[in-house]
């Protein structure tokens, strides 16, 4: 296949640092198991030297609890064994037809969003925001610093239908929304993307938004226009114009780095009906308000009558459940110790 002029394939060993931190953040969980199941097999044999009425039993017990707590969320780590998985996230929510009804809709899901990662204590900065005209957001992308933060935000990728009444309708019909989250690992230095300035348009313009007497003063923004794919990429987030162009330079990288991938996996994606799920423009999760209350993943099927704690950053058993389904039948740390 031919690549693109703007892709290099000149692939760059990682950061012996960079190795280091990855093995060291996937062994000590694991050494840390290993500890607390030797803990647990010297309480057992104290607990069956004492007796049933021994209160190590109930020590015993708990610790188990704890132990297989601990067990599945290494399982859940070892699946995330992607080239990517490891990466910062670029993520994107953009309101669907529907005007007021989808803007709401996409403000709500960035809510559920930062929530989620407050809960799992991953940093995000607002690249760029373009407000809803009456309510809500029309579209804005963040990157997600965290690790695995790429390995797990690939699960939202593809379309969320909301089914509600309709705050804004004075009729109190219901009304269905929909919102597409596109998700991308944010390239670094693994891999050349190499753009050509005479390909590129910049056009800069004033920041919008909350901000104090700096925002609207100076054309800081920066929008780029990639003349061959036509892709579009802004960032408003910082003061300076030289900061914006860095950031919305690494978000074209990511968008370059990824057509590229789905040219190479494209045969495969075609040939397997689960992986069709997850493309852009698909359905992947419904949100229904009334008549009832149910969240689905209809790629997992897993659900749950507790929307509100969903919108609040309940999604681990959603994002598990994701992340199971896709699991290969041999793990990382079975490729590892075989």
């Amino acid at each position: 296949m031919t690549r693109p002029d703007f892709w290099d394939s000149r692939e760059k060993s990682q950061p012996i640092v960079d190795e280091v931190s990855r093995l060291k953040n996937t062994l000590d969980p694991f050494q840390k198991v290993v500890s607390q199941s030797e803990d647990l097999a010297t309480l057992a044999e104290l607990a069956a030297e004492e007796g049933d009425q021994s209160p190590l039993y109930e020590e015993a017990e708990s610790a188990f609890v704890e132990l297989e707590a601990a067990l599945d969320r290494l399982e859940l780590v070892s699946f995330l064994s992607g080239k990517m998985d490891g990466k910062n996230a670029i993520i994107t929510i953009r309101a669907g037809a529907g005007g007021t009804e989808s803007c709401d809709w996409c403000g709500m899901l960035e809510r559920m969003y930062l929530h989620w990662f407050d809960r799992r204590g991953f940093g995000f900065l607002v690249n760029d925001m373009q407000l809803g005209e009456e309510a809500g957001i029309k579209v804005m992308t963040m990157t997600v610093t965290g690790e695995f933060a790429y390995g797990y935000l690939k699960s939202e990728k593809g379309v969320h239908r909301l089914v509600r009444i309709s705050p804004f309708d004075a009729n109190k019909r219901r009304h269905t929304s929909f919102c597409s989250v596109d998700v991308l690992p944010q390239v670094d230095d693994d891999i050349d993307i190499v753009i050509n300035e005479k390909d590129l348009r910049v056009d800069t313009y004033h920041s919008s938004g909350a901000g104090g007497q700096h925002i609207n003063k100076t054309s800081s923004a920066v929008r780029l226009t990639h003349l061959p794919t036509g892709i579009v990429v802004a960032s408003q987030s910082e003061r300076s114009q030289h900061q914006n162009r860095e950031i919305a330079m690494n978000l074209l990288r990511a968008r370059l780095y990824q057509i590229e991938e789905d040219k190479r996996t494209a045969a495969i994606q075609q040939a397997d009906a689960e992986k069709g799920d997850n493309a852009w423009g698909n359905q992947i999760r419904s949100y229904v308000l009334q008549p009832y209350q149910l969240v689905k993943d209809l790629r997992t099927g897993h659900e749950t009558s507790n929307v509100s704690a969903v919108l609040d950053g309940d999604l681990d058993p959603f994002i598990n459940a994701y992340l199971r389904m896709g699991a290969p039948t041999k793990n990382a740390f079975r490729d590892n110790a075989e």
